[in-house]
Order: structure tokens, then sequence, then C-alpha cells
């Protein structure tokens, strides 16, 4: 599953499957599993993966805790701040607006196609009119 995100290159690249394995373990013990009958999670966590083993500059993730069971948001989300902090530029859109501008150094509000706020993630979140237009209040 996961070599299929180095299907450009000639070689698998063993230090990157080894990376993505360090850090989404449930990876490896599924190495043999058809991604298809994977949980939600578990496939988030091999898209996420199979982008990596190429090592890139920037992450596009959409959605990534979409459908996820609420126990496993928090994880993904960490997740995604390791690889952040490990020098990997990440951009997402997503829908837990809340956690996201959180976890954020810079947070986009749209609203119908329109960028209406932008600023840090932190600060959006604090902002009282993105609060109760976005936020729920």
């Amino acid at each position: 599953n996961l070599e299929m995100g180095a299907y450009i290159l000639d070689e698998v690249p063993q230090d990157a499957l080894r990376e993505v394995y360090d850090r989404f373990p449930i990876l490896e013990e599924r190495k043999d599993q058809k991604a298809g009958t994977m949980s939600g999670g578990q496939q988030q966590m091999l898209a996420m993966g199979r982008a990596l083993m190429l090592d890139p500059d920037l992450l596009l993730l959409d959605e990534p805790s979409a459908g996820l069971a609420p126990d496993l948001v928090e994880e993904m989300f960490d997740k995604i701040d390791e690889i952040n902090e490990a020098g990997t530029a990440v951009l997402m859109v997503e829908q837990n607006a809340k956690e996201a501008l959180r976890r954020c150094d810079r947070g986009y509000v749209l609203a119908n196609g329109q960028n209406r706020y932008e600023d840090e993630g932190t600060k959006l979140l604090n902002d009282e009119e993105v609060r109760q237009q976005f936020l729920g209040g």
C-alpha cells in the first residue's frame, strides 16, 4: 500500500518507508491488508503515508478528520503536527475548524467561496465575529 506512494521512483526508499511505519505503526501491522478493508482512520493514515513516501516539502490535506471516530480526531491532528514539526509544510482544508485553528500557524475562513478572514489561527479562534458566525459562538 505505501509503496504506491513512491511509484515514480525506480526503487522504494526504505528510509522513507521506515519513517512512515514509525509514524503510523498500525500501517506496518496491516501492510498486507487491502486498503479498502481498513478503517476510515487507517485509510487516512495510509493516504498521508503514501504522500510522505516522496519526502514532500508540502503536504496537502483535504479534511483529514472527516469520518473519523471522535477519539481518533485528536490523534490524527497530533500526527499532522508531528509531520509539520519534522519540516514538512502542511496546507489543510478542514471542517473541524476549531481544532484546525488551534493548531495552525495561519488560518483562512471561507464563506460562499470568498476569503472572509485570515490571520494567525489562535487569533481567528478568539475573534468574536468569527466565533459567532462560523464556530457556533
